[in-house]
């Protein structure tokens, strides 16, 4: 028997759980800080390879890479409220941090992580960026044909905003 399994078989039931939502909790932090990372990263290298006035295709006219800075959201809505959006991504950021430290399932941990750290890095391009404090354009490279340019952040949401609806129609409430 390994140590680690030892202690474990020490432990009651209640603190094998608690050690359980400890896991899923750093867990799910862990993964926020990873998807912050990555997009912060691609967004470095996109600004620092791609144009605004280029579109490099990678899969026809349906993908590719081009450089936009959106001060709206999705489809660049709400441009004069760029500080709207910067309290909100605040806000699901601070939301994303209370719902890791309560989490109680491994699918939630994960959805949880991802939108936590996909909104810290909205946040951190709305707070931080150009034209200033709270007024930032969100850094924007992936473009979808001629609908959209988004960034590793929106893929993050979209997908953990599935995942979400996935656990709550399987019933994975926790």
């Amino acid at each position: 028997m390994t140590p680690d399994a030892a202690a474990d078989a020490e432990l009651t039931s209640g603190e094998r759980q608690q050690r359980g939502r400890w896991r899923l909790t750093a867990g799910a932090l862990a993964l926020g800080g990873l998807v912050l990372l990555i997009d912060q990263g691609t967004k470095a290298w996109a600004e620092a390879t791609l144009t605004v006035s280029e579109r490099l295709p990678l899969i026809g006219d349906l993908l590719g890479l081009q450089l936009a800075y959106n001060p709206g959201a999705a489809f660049s809505f709400g441009e004069g409220s760029t500080w709207v959006f910067a309290l909100v991504a605040v806000a699901a950021t601070v939301t994303a941090i209370v719902f890791a430290f309560r989490v109680r399932h491994p699918g939630w941990a994960i959805v949880i992580g991802g939108l936590g750290g996909a909104a810290a890095s909205h946040a951190g391009d709305r707070l931080f960026r150009a034209p200033g404090f709270a007024q930032g354009h969100v850094v924007d490279f992936l473009a979808y044909g001629n609908w959209f340019i988004g960034n590793v952040a929106d893929v993050v949401i979209v997908t953990a905003a599935i995942a979400g609806a996935l656990l709550m129609i399987r019933g994975n409430e926790n």
